[in-house]
């Protein structure tokens, strides 16, 4: 596979279970500070509904504005431990991809969705 002129290699093919297991689901990010990490990331407080309630994140998304992110829908892999950051603690993995300039951007629902939904 090509893509913007790197080569991309796919990862060993691996069973549906595997990505099963994996509990992703949509949030709502409440609040964005910056984190106190190495690298500049933000500190975001996520709303996944009331069966689940309110999770902390540390992510790159720095070419967003904490403005920008408030109110906004993200995709977050519950179930992988929590991640220690320096002195942050990050409690789910938030989603993202690399743009052309290195830039991550958030992936998120194309509308609005209940908080808390399964990702499949």
């Amino acid at each position: 596979m090509v893509h913007g002129g790197d080569l991309m290699t796919l990862k060993p093919q691996t069973d549906y279970a595997n990505f099963a297991a994996l509990d992703i689901r949509v949030g709502k990010i409440i609040k964005v500070e910056d984190a106190e990490s190495k690298k500049p990331t933000y500190r975001m407080t996520v709303d996944f509904g009331p069966d689940i309630g309110i999770k902390i994140s540390c992510g790159a998304y720095r070419h967003y504005s904490k403005e920008e992110l408030v109110g906004c829908q993200i995709i977050g892999v519950m179930n992988l431990g929590t991640r220690k950051m320096g002195p942050e603690i990050s409690e789910f993995l938030t989603l993202g991809v690399e743009n052309a300039n290195g830039e991550v951007i958030r992936l998120m629902p194309a509308t609005d969705v209940p908080l808390g939904k399964e990702i499949y």
